[in-house]
């Protein structure tokens, strides 16, 4: 199915450390990147979780713009600049919060396409949104993310992503019965 990569990101320094109320480190630097270079059981390349084992099935995380769309909505304030997230992959045009595993079971595998050929990942535990949210997005936003912040994910192949039009392709059997239905739906 189409869908549109709206923004990517990776940072190799962590820049939410400490408390919320302290406020993010000192220029951390811009995230936003014109396109991201992903490595099968290591993650993105420059990215501060790349290589490390502990992050292996949770270097990449995926957000639906729709999400931020509707936490702006929600909250009352203008469109929200998806990189502020920090999340590695934003899209628009699939829930993907759908991909994660269910409790205890295995997540989706797919593939996201930008034009340099399919990357193929396993979509593991939903990314958990953090009290940072209220404070580089907007106050309330952090429970306004819950339940759809995202899904961590690990890379299973090798591949480069790019901003715009994109094809994800849903991929073998033990889909979650809600991603087949919303295959279905869409394109």
């Amino acid at each position: 199915m189409e869908i549109e990569i709206v923004a990517l990101a990776a940072s190799p320094v962590h820049a939410f450390e400490g408390r919320p109320a302290d406020g993010p480190r000192p220029d951390p630097g811009d995230p936003s990147r014109p396109r991201i270079e992903v490595r099968a059981g290591l993650g993105v390349v420059g990215d501060r979780y790349f290589g490390h084992a502990a992050h292996r099935r949770a270097s990449v995380t995926l957000l639906a713009a729709e999400s931020l769309d509707a936490v702006a909505t929600e909250l009352g304030i203008p469109a929200l600049d998806p990189v502020l997230a920090r999340r590695t992959i934003v899209t628009r045009g699939f829930p993907v919060d759908e991909l994660a595993a269910p409790r205890g079971g295995t997540g989706a595998e797919f593939t996201l396409d930008s034009g340099d050929g399919p990357v193929r990942f396993r979509a593991h535990r939903p990314a958990t949104p953090c009290r940072w949210m209220d404070v580089v997005l907007a106050p309330g936003a952090f429970a306004a993310l819950r339940g759809r912040g995202g899904v961590r994910c690990e890379p299973l192949s090798d591949g480069v992503l790019r901003p715009g039009r994109a094809v994800l392709e849903l991929l073998g059997p033990g889909l979650p019965d809600q991603c087949a239905a919303s295959s279905q739906l869409r394109p």
